[in-house]
């Protein structure tokens, strides 16, 4: 870390314990893409771990804030009283586009929606996809530029997720970048660049009008689909799913987005996080590359390093008491995964990056309960399968400048790792 990003962390902490507690708002994107939101999660986690904020935002309003580990699980494993409905980020959705998906959707509705995509992540699925997935990546890495500087994230952690996701929906390769599009504009803020304007009515209408583009495409994928026999694709099962056959426009559109996010951000921000760590822990790095056996370990502690997803969103369906404090029906909640998984109280060493820590897979990002990330064993799949391969090709990948954030609290990722690889095994 230089200077500046330690000027930087140093004034982040000062801030966070001199302000009060009343003023903290830990869903503030610029923290996260400062990356200094952590000391306000351990001031929270250490004095007030059911925290009630205020947001300042219309379509946020208030709402408390679950930062510690065990209180996150009580949460997450409770369905009956902290619902996914309406939606599971902190912005209530706009009476006039909705997007109704499985993960924003309590039982019975939800259990028969996940059960018709799920299929796509079962093990003789994840076998067809593991030679298909190591082939893109050895093409991918041995494409790379030797002794120049270049994005990592575009070059190499989007291409293979965008890849995987393309063959998950057995989508027309030549457009795969319009998923990498539509998943970045789902979740984008006003101010994240993405759009032509920063005005948040004109961003709006943007984002609205690239989201049918891509439900409009779909559609036609759906039409070819349906018209013709089962096939183990994504759209496929949906078209043919009796508990999705029949969904509308909006709904179909809400499930693709999340397919898509799901597929696509979380891995490929758990991708580029892992180069950063190793390059921030160089010990861990020798570590890795004396015994590349840890990569399964170092796959899964990098996934609780990195949180892809900082939190979910749930709503109180009664009134409820949670860490001394009185939940009552109808409030938000946000469970805090990227502050569960440094939780001093459950987690050893929790800021350090730790490929040999004991309970490795011990940590929140993929959710618990009923809404445990289905895709999580294709994820763990591509991270080992990039790591095996980097490790047969480079000795070395130095990251050359400082990473560019998203701005966003929710999806906690990269736009920019420029890296330079010196040579070539």
């Amino acid at each position: 870390m230089d200077d500046a990003s330690i000027d930087l962390h140093r004034a982040a902490r000062d801030a966070a314990y001199s302000m009060p507690l009343s003023e903290i708002n830990p869903a503030d994107p610029e923290l996260f893409r400062t990356d200094t939101m952590w000391p306000y999660f351990e001031r929270l986690r250490k004095e007030d771990p059911v925290h009630w904020a205020e947001s300042g935002f219309d379509d946020v309003g208030g709402y408390w804030s679950v930062t510690k580990y065990n209180d996150i699980m009580a949460v997450d494993t409770n369905h009956e009283v902290f619902s996914s409905e309406p939606t599971i980020v902190l912005p209530d959705p706009k009476e006039d586009f909705t997007l109704p998906m499985f993960i924003a959707m309590d039982p019975p509705k939800h259990d028969v929606q996940r059960k018709t995509v799920q299929p796509i992540v079962a093990p003789h699925h994840l076998s067809y996809l593991e030679p298909i997935i190591r082939e893109r990546a050895g093409a991918i890495l041995d494409d790379l530029p030797i002794g120049e500087t270049f994005n990592w994230v575009d070059k190499v952690s989007i291409e293979l997720t965008t890849m995987t996701l393309a063959t998950l929906f057995d989508f027309p390769w030549e457009d795969r970048r319009k998923l990498t599009r539509w998943s970045d504009v789902a979740t984008a803020s006003p101010d994240s660049g993405l759009f032509s304007s920063t005005d948040p009515e004109i961003a709006e209408q943007e984002r609205r009008q690239e989201l049918f583009e891509c439900v409009d495409y779909f559609m036609n994928l759906w039409n070819e689909r349906v018209n013709a026999p089962p096939q183990p694709d994504l759209i496929s099962m949906l078209a043919h799913g009796e508990a999705t056959r029949n969904m509308d426009r909006m709904e179909y559109l809400g499930n693709l987005i999340l397919l898509i996010v799901g597929g696509n951000d979380t891995t490929r921000n758990t991708i580029t996080g892992s180069v950063l760590a190793l390059h921030q822990n160089p010990d861990q790095n020798r570590i890795l590359r004396d015994n590349p056996a840890l990569i399964p370990a170092m796959v899964s502690e990098t996934i609780r390093w990195q949180t892809p997803l900082a939190y979910m969103r749930r709503t109180a369906l009664q009134d409820y008491e949670l860490g001394g404090k009185t939940i009552r029906k109808g409030d938000k909640l946000a469970m805090w995964y990227v502050s569960g998984n440094r939780d001093e109280e459950v987690i050893d060493r929790p800021n350090d990056y730790w490929i040999e820590r004991p309970r490795v897979r011990q940590h929140l990002s993929f959710g618990f309960g009923i809404h445990r990330c289905v895709g999580n064993r294709l994820a763990e799949l591509q991270l080992k399968i990039i790591w095996e391969e980097i490790l047969k090709r480079f000795p070395r990948i130095e990251v050359v400048g400082q990473p560019r954030r998203v701005l966003s609290s929710f999806v906690k990722g990269y736009e920019d790792l420029p890296v330079v690889l010196p040579t070539r095994n």
